[in-house]
């Protein structure tokens, strides 16, 4: 009984991040900006699926595995995202350099 307590548990908690993991990835993609998002975090959550992951291969094979692997799916698409949204971060930041650059140039002249 304690065992079978333990995977719904367990089987509980991985469905409350796959639940909120799409939350995270349409703020990603819509926001279309990395600020204000931590990649270690991120990171850190993606090893911590990694070592679960290997958990299930190695010592306790059932179901819930299933669930880990679309946890780690769902951060490696915000992973994804993040870089993505990092690029158009620097690409904006040059494009409002330019600008800058240039409105003062012209009030130079």
């Amino acid at each position: 009984m304690g065992n079978e307590m333990g995977k719904l548990l367990e089987t509980c908690m991985l469905a409350c991040f796959g639940a909120s993991w799409p939350v995270s990835i349409y703020k990603s993609y819509t926001s279309r900006t990395a600020k204000g998002k931590s990649f270690l975090f991120v990171f850190l959550l993606l090893i911590g699926y990694i070592f679960g992951t290997a958990h299930k291969i190695f010592y306790e094979r059932d179901f819930v595995i299933v669930l880990y692997i679309l946890n780690l799916i769902f951060i490696a698409v915000d992973m994804y995202l993040y870089f993505r949204n990092q690029k158009l971060d620097e690409e904006r930041d040059r494009k409002q350099r330019m600008r800058e650059e240039w409105s003062a140039n012209e009030s130079c002249d």
